[in-house]
């Protein structure tokens, strides 16, 4: 057995009821094999990769809190620490009902190879609760997240883990968290990410992660011969990324034609509204069906439909496993030329295989995503030297960044015989700048 099959074994063995952390070490490791045969017998003696595929440290606990009614409700909450080889711990925190240990891990694990790509020292990290932010009045929202930071507060600094936003954390739940922490810890320290601008936020960290993944594409295109001018494009979610890349979408002269959430999705045949969905989604807290009804023209579906919709290009930006294999399928009878994810894994193995085997320019989120993360090292330097940039400084640096991860990771595709293999490529420069510190660093 070699020794990628015996580490996949191992983890499933030790994870039986984790499926979506084994779906991602199962699409790394795979994706990897190339590397590993060339240097099996140092790999597997020194066993880089179990430790690469066994976090840290995981800190689980639970998080009591008082609702309007004044019933005490209690939530578990997650932080883990996969790997810190480059750098502090750095990934977001997401406040969800399907938050659980297995999605924590996944993606703790995928963290550790983007902020492997961004090219910055941070290492991976990513954490949680099983809160559900919608429909709780802020007073409930700050009660949680003072519970959660009371206990998180002890493993987490400036330069040991560094938490952001994710699903369920936006500017307020940011806010909150960093007052409690401050107030507990006395330190007014860069903990946290995705802060506000008035106390140490970074300018162009919300639009960041919608920004490089367009970035990202444009670039991808024009390396291919193509450009994302004039194209028709699909987007999946109505969150940050997704609001961000429509936005930028249309900067370069695309035009975006849907959205999503939860409960349904939006097709506007005139292209999403960008000022329309801001109002609906991040200052009237609403569904979709607003959205409709604030722009008479678009068609409201209830449940998901996105990828049935005719594109060039699709952007995955809600949520895990979201984009499958009949999707896959529907895209590309569409015409559908490249695929490049908004979120984290929202398509599924044998939705990537069908869309790489039928010529689809596919990119996975852990490269295309990476402005987000990128970003926030961007804050956490700021925050270390007492200043502030502006708005286009930090938006060209994240351009450069992003542009540069398309490049390493095609390079790193071509130098193992995967030419086009954009998966395998990302995973590859990712890992070998982590498999070299670890080794570096002995065994810890």
């Amino acid at each position: 057995m070699s020794y990628v099959d015996e580490v996949l074994a191992r983890v499933k063995q030790q994870n039986p009821d984790q499926p979506e952390f084994n779906q991602a070490v199962y699409e790394v490791l795979e994706s990897l094999r190339v590397v590993i045969e060339k240097n099996e017998d140092a790999y597997r003696k020194n066993a880089l990769l179990e430790r690469l595929t066994t976090p840290e440290r995981i800190v689980m606990f639970r998080v009591p809190w008082v609702d309007d009614k004044g019933q005490v409700q209690v939530n578990n909450g997650y932080r883990v620490q996969f790997n810190s080889a480059i750098g502090p711990y750095k990934g977001g925190l997401r406040f969800h009902p399907s938050v659980n240990l297995s999605v924590i891990k996944f993606l703790g694990f995928e963290q550790v190879f983007k902020n492997s790509l961004t090219g910055l020292p941070i290492g991976g990290g990513k954490g949680g609760s099983d809160f559900d932010p919608k429909g709780k009045s802020d007073r409930e929202i700050m009660a949680f997240c003072q519970s959660f930071m009371t206990e998180l507060c002890k493993h987490i600094g400036a330069d040991t883990d560094v938490p952001a936003g994710d699903i369920g954390v936006g500017g307020r739940e940011i806010g909150y968290l960093f007052g409690q922490y401050k107030r507990i810890r006395n330190l007014y320290e860069g903990v946290l990410t995705g802060k506000g601008l008035s106390y140490g936020g970074s300018l162009a960290r919300t639009q960041a992660t919608g920004y490089g993944l367009l970035y990202f594409t444009d670039e991808m295109l024009r390396c291919n011969g193509k450009s994302l001018k004039g194209m028709t494009v699909a987007v999946s979610g109505a969150g940050n990324v997704a609001t961000y890349a429509i936005e930028k979408a249309w900067q370069l002269g695309a035009k975006p034609v849907t959205c999503s959430d939860s409960t349904g999705w939006i097709y506007d045949p005139e292209g999403i509204d960008v000022a329309t969905l801001i109002q609906v989604k991040e200052v009237m807290r609403a569904r979709l069906t607003e959205y409709a009804k604030m722009r008479p023209n678009s068609v409201y579906h209830p449940g998901k439909g996105v990828w049935s919709v005719k594109c060039d290009v699709a952007f995955p930006c809600a949520t895990q496993n979201e984009l499958l294999l009949e999707d896959a399928k529907m895209l590309v009878a569409n015409g559908c030329i490249a695929v490049a994810e908004g979120a984290n894994m929202p398509t599924s193995l044998d939705a990537t295989e069908y869309l790489q085997e039928n010529g689809i320019l596919f990119c996975p989120g852990k490269a295309a995503n990476a402005g987000g993360v990128a970003t926030s090292a961007l804050e956490m330097s700021q925050n270390s030297e007492r200043l502030s940039w502006t708005f286009e400084e930090v938006d060209a640096k994240l351009k450069t960044i992003m542009v540069n991860i398309f490049h390493n990771m095609d390079e790193a595709a071509k130098e193992y015989g995967m030419e086009g293999n954009y998966v395998a490529g990302a995973n590859i420069a990712g890992f070998l700048k982590v498999a070299d510190a670890m080794n570096a660093q002995g065994i810890v």
